[in-house]
């Protein structure tokens, strides 16, 4: 899985024209995209030390709130699952366990994706957007069910002459998922 810790995961490999040693075309250092959040030269690659230090979460721009929105994708079909919020302690379990775990603004908690229903998120990788301010989680979604609705996505209305219509079918019922 591409951690953040990982030059190429956090933003990919050659982002905003990056050459590969990270600098970008007009000569602005990673740092300067909000992108690169690699560990320093010398640091130690043991694999997921670099997850324990905060520079990474440093990183990101959280919101006055101390959040982050954060979109789920599905890892194969690249299809968007859900959108939900991240404080840091969210994104740093994220990182070090590989399970989605967002930040619950209504029940004011952490709320770790498919404690309840069992449709956990294995995430394959973390990527930050170019202004640092928006995490995208690439996921393996448990049961192919990601919206509390019983549908595959929380996307599932679209725009259609004026009016948004049901396009995805409810896969299962939520009566039967939140008992």
């Amino acid at each position: 899985m591409s951690l953040p810790s990982d030059p190429h995961g956090a933003c990919g490999e050659g982002a905003h024209g990056a050459s590969p040693d990270g600098a970008s075309p007009d000569g602005a250092s990673p740092a300067d995209a909000s992108c690169a959040i690699a560990p320093s030269a010398g640091a130690s690659t043991a694999p997921g030390e670099g997850l324990l230090r905060s520079d990474w979460l440093d990183a990101v721009r959280w919101d006055r709130d101390g959040l982050v929105p954060a979109i789920a994708q599905d890892a194969l079909s690249q299809r968007i699952l859900m959108v939900a919020w991240m404080n840091r302690e969210a994104l740093q379990e994220t990182a070090v366990t590989g399970r989605a775990v967002y930040f619950s603004r209504s029940r004011g908690r952490l709320w770790r994706k498919g404690e309840e229903s069992g449709h956990v998120q294995r995430v394959r990788e973390l990527r930050l957007d170019c202004d640092a301010d928006v995490i995208l989680l690439q996921v393996e979604q448990g049961g192919g069910i990601a919206c509390h609705t019983g549908r595959q996505s929380c996307f599932f209305h679209r725009l259609q002459d004026g009016r948004w219509t049901i396009t995805d079918p409810v896969i299962r019922d939520p009566e039967d998922i939140y008992k």
